[in-house]
């Protein structure tokens, strides 16, 4: 695992671009806003290119980067055409399976339960319908949670509308699940908010 993701707090921003088919993040030490992963689709297919522009987009296949600030592959994260409900695999940087998240058939806000690469249940990503709220919790104690508001550096901001922070509360440094939980986060707008 790679010791960036061993930091607690990680600021996310979407590129924004005109006409743009594909997903792209840089995510961010939010307290020296330094660039420590980027988040790309570099292998967009014409046709899902072309439905990412209708309202059949939740229903693309995507293969997303993670990939550390000097371009060393971290994660990827694959999904094929989906109808009602999503299973995406997760792989660390060789291409070894790391991971599965199981999108529930039926949620209010979106969920989706994280696995590790043995099919063990880890943890469930919940949202709340009424906003952009989404907590990683097991046993009923949270172990990270996403949001659009965060409180740091003695003063609280709000990011914008394709900005939210990453803050994991209550997982080890060295944790296999830390690159899960990240991953995760890079599929919420694709899976459950776009």
């Amino acid at each position: 695992m790679n010791p960036i993701f061993n930091q607690n707090i990680f600021l996310v921003k979407e590129k924004i671009g005109m006409f743009k088919a594909s997903n792209n993040y840089d995510i961010f030490n939010p307290e020296n806003n330094e660039l420590v992963l980027t988040c790309r689709e570099p292998n967009l297919g014409f046709f899902t290119k072309l439905f990412r522009f209708t309202d059949y987009k939740r229903m693309t296949p995507f293969d997303i980067e993670i990939r550390t600030a000097s371009g060393e592959l971290t994660i990827q994260i694959k999904r094929g055409v989906t109808i009602f409900r999503s299973d995406i695999d997760v792989f660390d940087g060789g291409g070894r399976k790391i991971g599965v998240f199981k999108q529930k058939f039926f949620s209010f806000g979106g969920r989706f339960d994280v696995h590790d690469h043995q099919d063990k249940h880890l943890c469930t990503l919940q949202g709340k319908w009424t906003g952009w709220d989404f907590k990683f919790n097991k046993d009923n104690k949270e172990l990270a949670n996403v949001s659009k508001k965060w409180a740091g550096l003695g003063k609280e901001f709000f990011t914008s509308a394709d900005n939210y922070i990453i803050n994991i509360t209550d997982v080890a440094e060295e944790s296999a699940l830390r690159p899960l939980l990240i991953a995760a986060v890079m599929c919420i707008d694709m899976v459950f908010k776009e």
